[in-house]
């Protein structure tokens, strides 16, 4: 079973996000670095860059496959984890801390169309 943090909020397409007054800080699950296998690529939107609910703000790619990463949270993204950008494989080695952006929420109330973190476990058997 894979590795689920309580204090988080998910997508169905397995991006995890914590929020912290209006930042929100995004990457992907550990079922998500688990089934893609070994990362060799990602690359993400710009700082200063807006993101929108649901849709793609970049992609990551293993020896398996790519994947479009979408966003769980509307906003301007304020920083892309540079270190996660150069080596891709941090990823794999511990996928909740190594994050990907950060947004400051555009609308809070969008929260609550992501799921927590029972919802997303059931969504992963």
């Amino acid at each position: 079973m894979s590795k689920v943090l309580p204090d988080l909020l998910y997508t169905k397409t397995h991006e995890w996000v914590k929020v912290e007054g209006d930042v929100a800080t995004v990457g992907i699950t550990d079922y998500a670095q688990h089934n893609l296998g070994s990362i060799v690529y990602l690359e993400a939107t710009e700082a200063g860059e807006s993101v929108k609910q649901f849709q793609q703000f970049g992609v990551v790619e293993s020896v398996k496959a790519a994947s479009d990463l979408m966003s769980p949270v509307s906003g301007v993204v304020l920083e892309v984890n540079q270190e996660a950008i150069d080596s891709p494989e941090l990823i794999n080695t511990d996928s909740y801390e190594t994050w990907i952006i950060k947004v400051k929420l555009s609308d809070a109330k969008e929260l609550a169309n992501l799921l927590n973190p029972e919802a997303y476990q059931t969504e992963c058997k």
